[in-house]
């Protein structure tokens, strides 16, 4: 009739019950149970495939931001890339398809560099940069870094799709440059009622900077010091 308490040497050891479910199905590592499933399905291949891949990403994430301030280079290489693809195309008298795919493509880039990022229609939304306001940096809806990268890129696999005589599909070219033209010439009349409507400048020429703030006073230091030499 009595009921015995098991002690602590005897509530620290696992019960026979219990003991049956741990077989081969768990493995132990230190005190932490790991199931079967996690131990055989991973593989130290994609881990370390991963790993090479963003390793490679920050390297070529790591040579682009060292170009951003050389942005007369940049687009210096642009053009020659554009040149030579034009060339080859010219040579090649073939891949209309691909030039108009291309064309259309840097329209869309060079729309949404020209687009302000907040609509000005908008209630609450800053006012855009004027010539009768003070300096304020006009924030595009694609930066003109994204906007090189994009094409470049661009215009690279436009120039490799030229390699493969599969991408050459016959068409009437005339019909594609028409096309092509009168999409430019809407797209741009649009934006430029846009400009003219909410009255801002999508550049930033004939802006006063800080280099020309520092020579004016640095002139005029030199010019009231010449004054009292003078004197």
């Amino acid at each position: 009739g009595r009921c015995l308490l098991p002690g602590p040497a005897q509530s620290r050891q696992p019960s026979q019950t219990l003991l049956p479910l741990i077989g081969p199905h768990h493995q132990r590592i230190g005190r932490r149970q790991v199931p079967w499933f996690a131990m055989e399905g991973s593989t130290t291949e994609e881990p370390a495939a991963a790993a090479k891949i963003a390793q490679f990403q920050r390297l070529v994430q790591h040579y682009l931001d060292r170009t951003v301030i050389w942005m007369r280079v940049r687009w210096g290489t642009l053009a020659v890339v554009l040149i030579l693809y034009v060339l080859r195309v010219y040579l090649k008298q073939g891949f209309y398809v691909v030039t108009y795919g291309l064309g259309i493509y840097m329209l869309n880039l060079l729309i949404n560099f020209l687009t302000p990022a907040v609509d000005p229609d908008a209630e609450d939304g800053p006012g855009l940069p004027t010539k009768e306001m003070e300096f304020r940096p006009f924030t595009r809806k694609l930066p003109e870094f994204k906007f090189w990268l994009s094409s470049f890129r661009a215009v690279c696999c436009a120039s490799v799709m030229t390699l493969f005589e599969v991408f050459d599909l016959p068409v009437f070219w005339p019909i594609l440059l028409a096309y092509f033209i009168l999409l430019l010439v809407l797209t741009m009349k649009d934006r430029i009622k846009h400009m003219l409507k909410h009255k801002y400048i999508p550049f930033s020429f004939g802006k006063q900077t800080y280099g020309e703030l520092t020579k004016m006073k640095a002139g005029g230091a030199a010019g009231g010091k010449g004054g009292k030499d003078d004197k």
